[in-house]
């Protein structure tokens, strides 16, 4: 695989900042592999995602860093840049519904997803066989022995423990605690089975039945404290017709809840999302 690090700026839209930037990366030599920009004319924001081949700049991190400091403080720039020698370590929430998490791990195990998956995290404890065939370190948490409190202390523990980056919640079923949303905020991603905004909170197959709707879908989202609510990285659709049954929405709809999740975790893992107030800019 051929390695790269990323790039990503967003700033107030200026004259000559991209220009800037350009002459920077040839400057030390830089390959392009993949360019994206956009300017939100609304807002007068401008966003910038570069994929560099590593090799091809003779420079190391914090050199780069330095050297590209000066450029940042200029156009008042929100700024990052990945190092290509450390994957993303992600850690899996999963509950009793697995096919989320089975598909998440099945694409990290094949090389679909470029990233360290470190642990799986479950308050049931029959996710710990399909930990066990991926050779993924399991963590089951109770949460009906003890208060919730505990429990996601222990989840927290856990993440610690591994130096987690990103926290997916494929299918977990529980709310995060409002402190724990504030610090995971941008770095935790909830797959919510129904096409946000509709039918937000339980049960929403049976809501979009009730409705009598003809496109079910589902919505890869950050996490925040307001429930549902968060930005949105991805979705996915299907139509369906009156001779569906709840249970028939439920099961077409999983294979949305599926792809939403592993396009969403993809786009995160890539450095290709971000997030500008309640809304996102997703170079895919």
């Amino acid at each position: 695989m051929q390695h790269s690090f990323r790039l990503s700026i967003q700033c107030p839209d200026q004259v000559g900042l991209v220009a800037q930037v350009s002459q920077f990366l040839a400057q030390y030599g830089a390959t392009i592999l993949e360019a994206n920009h956009h300017t939100d004319l609304s807002t007068k924001r401008f966003f910038m995602r570069h994929e560099i081949q590593a090799d091809s700049v003779d420079l190391d991190m914090a050199t780069f860093e330095a050297a590209f400091t000066p450029i940042a403080n200029k156009f008042n720039m929100d700024w990052t840049i990945s190092d290509p020698a450390r994957l993303p370590k992600v850690a899996l929430l999963a509950s009793h519904e697995t096919h989320c998490l089975a598909d998440i791990l099945h694409r990290w195990h094949t090389g679909e997803l470029n990233c360290d998956i470190p642990c799986i995290i479950a308050n049931h404890e029959k996710i710990a066989d399909i930990a066990a065939w991926y050779k993924v370190p399991f963590y089951f948490v109770d949460f009906k022995g003890q208060d919730k409190a505990n429990a996601f202390a222990q989840i927290e523990d856990t993440l610690e423990k591994y130096d987690i980056d990103t926290v997916v919640l494929a299918r977990f079923m529980q709310i995060l605690p409002e402190a724990m949303c504030t610090k995971w905020h941008g770095h935790a991603i909830n797959i919510h089975h129904s096409f946000l905004p509709s039918f937000a909170g339980a049960k929403p197959y049976q809501q979009a039945y009730d409705r009598g709707v003809k496109l079910i879908g589902a919505t890869c989202h950050y996490v925040t404290s307001d429930l549902d609510e968060g930005p949105i990285i991805e979705q996915q659709v299907m139509r369906i017709s009156h001779s569906d049954a709840a249970a028939d929405m439920v099961r077409k709809g999983r294979d949305c809840e599926k792809t939403a999740l592993a396009n969403g975790l993809r786009y995160h893992i890539e450095d290709r999302v971000m997030i500008d107030k309640n809304k996102t800019i997703v170079f895919a």
